[in-house]
């Protein structure tokens, strides 16, 4: 990874998997990393972890509200954010299940974590990227997005729409120097899909 000295990053969703090696890994490349989750034990944890020479700053904050995430962008300083990963995402393993079958209020809170939430701290981001001249929105979408498997409506369904919202963002903000992109990760040994497989 190139030199991030002096670099803001927000991560949000970073406390373990995809998210814990994207924090890290620009903390590696030199980035103040803000991240944001809900779990405070391994919020401190990764702060004390940080590779340096950056640093990880951890913000206890549920992005899946407004005001959430505007604690964590309020985190970020004056200055402006040159990079925003929406990383954020849920499938509840009491969610695996047929669509008829799934509570409306599941339903909702996974759509509200892993794609309003992107939504919301682009929102915010946007207006931080451009202090700093341009910048880079980085959505962490699936596989489940392209294609799936039973029992997953609801995580399918937002990472689908991650996608089409990555598509329309990159539009948007092409022209003021932000890049919008996604990734769409397949199969990862992480904490999240462990517990499926159990």
């Amino acid at each position: 990874m190139s030199d991030f000295k002096d670099k803001v990053v927000v991560v949000t969703g970073g406390g373990l998997g995809i998210g814990r090696g994207i924090c890290r890994a620009f903390s590696a490349a030199g980035a103040t990393v803000i991240w944001a989750d809900i779990n405070d034990e391994v919020g401190k944890i990764l702060e004390k972890e940080a590779p340096g020479p950056g640093e990880i700053c951890y913000k206890n904050a549920d992005v899946a509200t407004n005001e959430g995430c505007q604690t964590v962008v309020a985190a970020a300083g004056a200055d402006g954010i040159d990079v925003l990963c929406n990383n954020v995402g849920i499938a509840p393993l009491n969610t695996y299940v047929p669509a008829h079958e799934l509570p409306i209020e599941d339903w909702d809170r996974i759509m509200d974590v892993n794609l309003k939430s992107y939504f919301l701290m682009t929102r915010l981001c946007v207006p931080e990227i451009l202090k700093r001249g341009g910048g880079v929105i980085i959505n962490t979408a699936s596989v489940q997005g392209l294609q799936s498997m039973k029992g997953v409506s609801a995580y399918a369904a937002s990472k689908g729409a991650v996608l089409s919202l990555t598509r329309q963002l990159a539009l948007e903000y092409a022209e003021q120097n932000i890049r919008v992109l996604a990734v769409n990760p397949g199969t990862i040994d992480t904490a999240m899909v462990a517990q499926s497989f159990d």
